[in-house]
């Protein structure tokens, strides 16, 4: 039976001498860090070695392990041996499989980009019970800001509550975003259902006239879901309205929790935001900078 050596990380734990070993049935070629420990300690006879080749190096590298243990030789191991080189040695061998890994990924990832080459305006649709969609829609219209792409904004449902994304973007980008609020406030504040209507069709007219036209490129039509979940709008009129006139450039993306079905199955991309934990449950009310 043939020994096996340890790894390094207990090689460095021994100053001075060679470590503890463990026996084992299975014969395996010395890690990289044993090699540089071999090399270290027996530089004439394991250069010697692998001047012969690969093989022949491991191979005596391992059978000098397996000698110093079997007759219990002593030798003086370099001070840099210490625990800590032991530790830098195997940060070493981790960032170099990680590197390999990388690689790897990056050759796959690379060949996988080669066949996404298609441009178009998309279908976005934001929903879920969770906070974060109008949110996000308004990240994508700063985006677009950032990138010189004029944006639109037509809010369904919040009416005149005074938010931070529309006192920011009135005050500060007038030309690069326009803002359009056509609901009255939340459903259960109006209590008038044909106000409601007529206020979504209000906002829906001036969604088709920001959509179709050509200056804008990114259209956030926040809360457009409720108004479509409590039929105040037509759910056809606007899936063929944005599946046969919006200009093939033009993003547009639906905001609101109960996104219908339909409208899902004819989106591009569609995120639906999952309720963890909401203070509100708590008794904490909305706050300012978060919520509005």
């Amino acid at each position: 039976m043939d020994w096996q050596v340890s790894r390094l990380a207990d090689i460095g734990e021994a100053r001075g001498g060679i470590p503890p070993f463990r026996a084992s049935p299975v014969v395996a070629r010395p890690s990289q860090c044993e090699h540089q420990w071999l090399r270290a300690t027996f530089p004439v006879t394991v250069a010697g070695a692998a001047a012969l080749g690969p093989d022949c190096g491991a191979g005596l590298a391992h059978s000098l392990f397996i000698c110093l243990h079997r007759h219990q030789f002593r030798v003086n191991v370099p001070e840099r041996w210490t625990l800590s080189s032991a530790k830098d040695c195997r940060m070493d061998e981790r960032a170099a499989r990680h590197n390999a890994k990388m690689k790897t990924i990056k050759s796959a990832r690379d060949e996988m980009m080669k066949a996404k080459t298609e441009e178009k305006g998309l279908i976005i649709v934001h929903t879920g019970a969770g906070k974060g969609k109008s949110s996000s829609g308004f990240g994508m219209v700063m985006r677009c800001i950032a990138h010189g792409m004029p944006c639109a904004v037509v809010q369904f449902i919040k009416g005149n509550w005074e938010t931070g994304e529309k006192m920011l973007l009135q005050a500060h980008f007038p030309e690069a975003c326009r803002f359009f609020v056509s609901g009255e406030g939340f459903t259960w504040e109006t209590q008038d259902r044909a106000r409601d209507v007529a206020a979504a069709a209000n906002g829906w007219r001036i969604a088709r006239e920001q959509i179709l036209d050509p200056a804008i490129r990114f259209v956030l039509l926040d809360e457009i879901n409720i108004a479509l979940r409590y039929d105040y709008l037509d759910l056809q009129e606007v899936l063929d309205f944005l599946l046969t006139r919006k200009p093939p450039m033009t993003h547009v993306c639906l905001t609101g929790r109960n996104a219908r079905p339909e409208l899902i199955a004819a989106a591009d991309l569609v995120t639906e935001m999952t309720l963890v934990k909401h203070p509100f449950r708590n008794g904490v009310k909305a706050q300012m900078g978060v919520e509005f």
